[in-house]
């Protein structure tokens, strides 16, 4: 039980980062128009190096194998725990 709920904590925490992504992705053109208007033009940020772009795929790449190696991990314990109920209502015939 334990185990579906750091899974649902992990998603819960995906679902977050996605949904503040989209927040500031559409609020960003307002923020513009803003701070212009005020005079507190934004500087332009710098573009990520290389190893910032790799270091941030590989960061994504690591929640996602992690994640999938939860499912499977779930998956694979779920067919153990049917095929030993199996076995044990075999034994009972």
């Amino acid at each position: 039980m334990s185990k579906h709920f750091e899974d649902a904590r992990y998603y819960l925490g995906r679902a977050a980062e996605h949904a503040k992504a989209g927040v500031v992705e559409e609020l960003e053109p307002l923020q513009d128009r803003v701070a212009k208007l005020v005079g507190n033009e934004p500087e332009e940020e710098p573009e990520p190096s290389r190893l910032e772009k790799l270091q941030a795929d590989l960061k994504e790449l690591e929640e996602r194998a992690e994640g999938e190696a939860r499912e499977a991990v779930t998956s694979a314990r779920e067919r153990v725990e049917a095929y030993r109920g199996r076995d044990e209502e075999q034994a009972a015939d």
